[in-house]
Parts: C-alpha cells; structure tokens; sequence
C-alpha cells in the first residue's frame, strides 16, 4: 500500500547539490514526488512503500552532500497523489527568507582532476566549480539561492552546460554557479594603465611577470590580491614601499604542501587546518633555515601561509612553482578592493599588472586567519570560508538583534533563533570606506536572512565609529555594552556557558564604566551582567593614543610610577641610550602625567607588555597593532621556570594587581644583562602566574570553578598555554576560543548575546 509524506529540511541545503543528491536518492528507494528550494530550507513529498520512505529518511543525513550541513528534519504524512516521477521543481519565493547560505569553499578534487586534464572541455578554464565546490557567499544578490539571484545571471549557459545542469547524474545538476569556456566568465591582463597585454594566455603571462619581480593585482573570490615573487626580497620590500605597510607580516600562498617541509615547523593539526574546504590563512613557526624572503615578516618568526583556494590560483601557482606574497588589494587602513573600478583607481599606484575577470563579486570577503594554540584550532580572522555559516548559540533570540561591533577588528552580529549570524571581517573604522563596507555588509544580511532587528547592541564607547553609526539607526532598543563584558560573553556563547564564570579579559583598550581604558580585569561574568573584582593598576597613558603606536612612552609611565624622579638615573640602556632631545621628550612626559594633560589612566595588559617590550629594548615604537608585545614573545624561552613577583591590594573591591615588584626585578635583570629570552619567558610565567592567584582568590569566595579567558591578548600561543596548564593543574575548568577571534572581531556576538539578556527573558536550551 503506498505511502505519502512531506519533509521539512533546514540547515546549509541550498548551493551545495542537496536537490540532485535527494532525486538521487529519491530513486535509489524507487519513490515518486519532488522536492524544491524555499526561503526556509528544502520541502519534499514522497511518496511510496512505507519501509522505503522510513529509510530515504533515515540515509538524509547518513549520505548527504559534504558541503551541506542539516539543523533539522521534520516530517508527517500526507496525502498519497499520484505521482509518476521524483521531480526537481522550481525554487518558491516567500515571505519568511531564512535559509543558511554556504561559505565560498575550495576547488574540490573532482574539478582539480579536470582542470588539468588536457582532454576535458574545461581544461585549464579558471572558473570550473561544482556542487560540491566554488563561489556562493560572495556571488549572491539575494535568496532563494538560483541562479538568477546570483552575480551568474549575465552569463546564460551553452547547450552543454545547460545539459550538465539538467542531467540529475551529473555533477554539476542544479550547480548555480556552472559554465565554461565557451559560456562562462573570462580573465584578461591589464597594465596599470588598463591597456590589454596582447598575449596568447594571460595566466602563463602572469606566471612570468610574477617571476620577473612585478606586482600583480589579482581579482579573486572575495576581492583583489596584491601579489608577487615571496623569495624575492626586493620587489616584497617594494610591495611595502607602495601599500604603505611598514613591518605588518604578509601572507604567503604556496603551491603545494609539499612547499611545507621547506618553510615551515607544523603539526598535523596545522596541516589539517590548512588543507581544509575553508582554505584559511594558518599561522605556522618558520624554519631556521626558511628560504621566504625576510621582508615577508621582519622580525616575526612566524608565516601565514595558505594554499591555492580557487581554479585562477590553481593555475598561477601551478606556473610559477613557488610561493607568492598574496596579499590584501588596498592600501593599509582601507578595506579590500572588491569592484573593478575601484581596484583600478586604488591600485594602480600599487600594482604593476592587473589580472582580472568579468565574473562581479557581489559582497567583499577577506581571506581568514587561523593559528593552533593548546592543540585546537583558534579564528583570529573569521571570513572567507566560514561566513556566513552562523554560529549555533545555546538560547532562542525570540526578536531580531543586531550587534554593530568594536573599532578595531569590525565585525558585526545578528542573531534570529537558536543562530548568531557573525559577519565577515569588515577591518578597522579607521576612515569613511570601512564605515560604508560596515553599512553595506549589514544591510546585505537583512536581506539574505530577512532579518529585522528590534534590538541593537553597540559598545560604550563615545567615539567609536560604530557607536555614532549604531545611535542614527532606527531601532527601538538600544543597548550599550562594555567591551570586555563582550568578549567574555562571546567566548562563554561559543562554549555553550549560560551560568557564571570567572572571566579574564585582557587586550589593549576597552572603555570601561569609570570612563577610563580598561584591559587587565577579572569578572564574575554573567550573560546580562559583571561584577569587577579585580583589574590591574591604572597607569597613566602619556599623550594618550599615541602611546600605543610609541610604546617607549609606557615604559616611562611605568618606570615613573616605579621609580618616581630616579628614573632618569637608572643604568639601563633604555635610559642611558637617550639622546638630549629625547631626555627633554622624557621630562615633558612626566610633566603632563604630573598635571594629568592627555594621560588617561589604562589597566590594559597590552600596554604592561608594550612597556616591558620597550625596556628590554625589543620594540621602541610600533608599525602596526600589538607588533611590540609579539615580537617580546617570540624572543621568549618557552622553558623557562623563572617569575617576577606582583602584589594583590585586597583592601577594597575591586581588588588592584600591582606589578611594581615585578618591574624592579625586570630592572635588575637587564642591569645584570640577563638574556631577553629569560626576561620574556618570566613575564609570560608571570602573567600566568596572576591569572592563577586571581582566578583561586575569586574560586574560595565564591565557588566558581569555570575560568574563560578572552580578549586579543589571548592571541599570544605562550601565554595561553601556560595559563591553560597552570588553572588545570589547581583544577579549574578552563575555556577558550576556538569558532570565534578572541580579539576584537569577536566582540560583536558578546555584545548581541547581553543585548539578548538585557532585552527579552530567553528559552534557555
């Protein structure tokens, strides 16, 4: 007796061949109906034997396609109607638009295979792609996800495309982004007067270029790349000269693992991270004896290395056979280029060549940036290949939120159910053209995932750009967060934490409830609110933000409140180095800490591990963020067992971390000319060691066992590991990020999470 049933699917089931698989399968048990896209998910009827249909569902998410990803299946009976055939019906449009949009992922095996086989039609053509691989995040203008809602639309498919895309036992049914040479987009090379190379193949032209120590603008799947020869120091450093990069590490792109082996020391977790769909940047140890060039990362022993993620850069790098600096196509501060004119206008005092394509890229999307620390994967870039994928939160967002991120690092959050919808990098707010890509990239999720927020979340801070975008937004509830608040939270929701933790939140700069820049503190955190037990001593910040590119100036706040007027008079080569200029630059810095003139008082443990950078002599002054506390941590000895002493001031709540004690003992270290090395590694101890006596402190009052750590200066591998090693040993469950950046760019979904609490009484799950 036949049977009928509808089948409700939602997850990632549009892009990714999940409608080819289900006709598959559909017939594999011999059973008729259809099945079509909605802006919810898939719905499906079939109909049939009743054991067929029990196990067509039971083998969904057995065998279903290696992109997809099913969050629910629902199904009841229906009415039997007849059917004659399992059929693929045209996508319905809706008003409810919620269905999750697969990444941009990497050219899978199957299409490499081809586009090197000289007997296939697309042999060599640098848009293959298939269902199981390709564009999709960064070429969709709006859902369902079909062709015609796609940057494709321009490009109407041949006779043999249109058969592929018809034929259910292809591999290329119902692929939106299917074409070929003879159809689909094509490259040309330009000169950076955009005069067209006349040249029999643009991408061995290219490949020569590269190799001759040009500059080559290349247009790729989120945006525009700068790239040229890695081993070549001259034309990297020339690549500097012109982005205006001073010292910022570029990242490598090299042509196979096999490359591995001679630039890098990695562990089969970095390899599996690098050589996963996502395609991510990986931040791996360089070898001693790295034959990349030193301009690459001066002074930075790490690289970010990634492989070819694309066809185009497939065939490049197959051409050049060796590594290229693929980096970010703007100027530094500005966002990526993404749109041909723009590119063209951006660029052209940059590049020496264009190669471009016809295919639009709909939405910008930064390569992402990942490391492993304590073992496990941690973003510290979260885009290409993971958004727009959201992040599945343990509580229910009855109304939309939208949470509009930090400054630096921008991202911004929805959240709409059981997900948060955590945007690509957006960059810092530095300038007008990162506001508007902010702008642009929120407005873009509004219509992918119908989303109409009724609460916005924005960070406390006056003068942040995203503060001042967030107030002229209308939207009836508005909610300040306080910034190391959300990185707690944000790290809390990642690990599925709704009851209180002991949170350790440590970065740079954070505007704090007191009005002064917080960065060294320790909460009792809850989802809708913190208690502050503990932070480190407030030191003065000399000429206020300036001090953060000019580390030398907190090494002398810290030494003044040290040492007070003998400072001056202390042997270190840090005091006894300083020219007649740079001594009266000294004494004007402790008359406006003296008359408190732009000196705003900070906790921020970034700034303690900039001052010490600077007394060691490492890093005087900075080219770009947290470079000073970076390169005094790679200079550390990772064995050392030595600390440095601090005190507790436990009179009053919240308690003051003093490091004083540990100031003078580094002080001495340098005066007995104690290598770097051994100072580095017992201030790394050290601030572990703080870590621990605060975190036990707060555990014998109040029972809390559970300790999160968050905030960008838990990027430094070191520190986290001992920190980590330390709190288990004395028994603390420990918790940190893995799916989110623990810096800024995680911000946003701490700040949509308390908006949450702070607005609606939730489902908690």
């Amino acid at each position: 007796m036949l049977k009928a049933k509808k089948i409700y699917i939602e997850g990632i089931v549009q892009g990714v061949g999940f409608r080819p698989f289900i006709f598959k399968l559909a017939n594999e048990f011999n059973l008729k109906g259809y099945i079509y896209n909605d802006t919810n998910g898939v719905y499906i009827e079939v109909e049939g034997e009743e054991n067929s249909i029990d196990e067509f569902i039971k083998a969904i998410p057995v065998k279903a396609p290696p992109l997809s990803l099913i969050e629910k299946i629902i199904s009841e009976p229906t009415d039997v109607k007849g059917y004659s055939e399992f059929f693929i019906e045209k996508s319905k449009s809706g008003e409810e638009k919620f269905v999750l949009i697969s990444p941009d992922v990497s050219t899978c095996n199957d299409c490499l295979n081809e586009l090197f086989d000289p007997n296939d039609r697309r042999f060599r053509y640098p848009f293959i792609n298939c269902t199981n691989c390709g564009p999709r995040f960064t070429i969709i203008i709006d859902v369902p996800y079909d062709r015609p809602k796609t940057t494709m639309s321009v490009f109407k498919m041949c006779d043999e495309c249109e058969r592929e895309y018809h034929d259910p036992s292809n591999r290329r049914f119902h692929a939106q982004p299917n074409a070929c040479p003879v159809c689909g987009p094509r490259i040309k090379l330009l000169d950076r007067n955009l005069n067209e190379i006349n040249c029999d193949d643009a991408i061995r032209e290219t490949a020569k270029l590269l190799k001759d120590g040009f500059i080559v603008a290349i247009k790729g799947l989120g945006g525009y790349h700068l790239a040229c020869n890695a081993l070549d120091n001259g034309v990297v450093a020339e690549l500097r000269k012109r982005k205006m990069r001073i010292e910022k590490p570029f990242a490598i792109m090299i042509p196979d693992v096999k490359w591995l082996d001679e630039i890098c020391v990695y562990n089969e977790t970095e390899l599996k991270l690098l050589t996963s769909i996502q395609r991510p940047i990986v931040l791996m140890r360089k070898r001693k004896d790295c034959p990349i060039a030193y301009e690459v990362a001066p002074r930075n022993s790490y690289l970010g290395v990634m492989l070819p993620y694309t066809p185009l850069h497939y065939l490049i790098l197959r051409e050049v056979d060796i590594p290229l600096v693929m980096t970010s196509g703007n100027l530094t501060e500005e966002p990526i280029a993404y749109k041909d004119d723009d590119a063209f206008e951006r660029l052209k005092n940059i590049a020496d060549f264009f190669l471009i394509h016809n295919r639009e890229i709909h939405i910008r999307c930064d390569d992402s940036v990942a490391t492993v620390i304590t073992g496990k994967p941690v973003m510290i870039r979260r885009s290409r290949g993971y958004v727009p994928y959201p992040v599945k939160i343990p509580f229910e967002a009855k109304e939309h939120i939208l949470a509009v991120g930090g400054h630096l690092k921008n991202t911004f959050c929805f959240l709409k159910g059981n997900y948060a919808f955590l945007s690509h990098h957006i960059g810092d707010l530095e300038n007008w053209a990162t506001l508007k890509s902010l702008i642009e990239g929120v407005e873009h999720f509004k219509k992918l995932f119908d989303l109409n927020p009724k609460v916005l979340a924005y960070d406390m801070h006056p003068e942040y750009l995203s503060t001042k975008y967030a107030l002229e937004l209308d939207i009836p509830i508005k909610i300040p967060v306080q910034h190391h608040h959300a990185h707690i939270v944000s790290c809390m929701t990642e690990n599925n934490l709704s009851e209180p933790v002991i949170g350790v939140a440590f970065d740079g700069t954070g505007f704090g409830i007191d009005g002064k820049i917080w960065g060294g503190e320790f909460f009792i955190t809850e989802l809708s609110k913190f208690e502050r037990v503990a932070h480190f001593e407030y030191i003065p910040l000399p000429g206020g933000e300036i001090s953060i590119k000019e580390p030398w100036r907190m090494a002398v706040s810290y030494l003044y409140h040290t040492f007070g007027n003998d400072l001056l008079n202390i042997e270190i080569p840090f005091i006894k180095d300083l020219t007649t200029e740079k001594i009266n630059k000294v004494k004007i810095l402790l008359q406006i800490i003296d008359r408190k003139i732009n000196s705003p008082f900070t906790s921020a443990v970034g700034r303690l591990f900039d001052a010490v950078s600077a007394l060691c002599y490492v890093r005087l002054t900075v080219n770009y963020e947290a470079q000073a506390a970076m390169e005094f941590q790679m200079l550390a000895d990772e064995n050392e067992k030595g600390f440095y002493d601090f005190e507790v001031i436990a009179d009053s709540k919240p308690w003051k971390i003093s490091f004083k004690p540990g100031l003078i003992q580094i002080v001495n270290d340098i005066l007995n000319k104690v290598p770097i090395s051994k100072i580095s590694g017992k201030f790394h101890n050290t601030i572990a060691n703080i870590i621990c006596e605060i975190s036990n402190r707060i555990r014998m009052e109040t029972g809390l066992d559970k300790v999160v750590l968050s905030g960008g200066v838990f990027q430094n591998a070191l520190l986290v590991e001992k920190a980590v090693l330390k709190l288990y040993e004395l028994g603390f469950k420990v918790y940190t990020h893995s799916k989110v950046p623990p810096n800024d760019g995680g911000l946003s979904l701490g700040q949509a999470v308390i908006a949450l609490f702070k607005s609606f009484h939730p489902l908690t799950i």
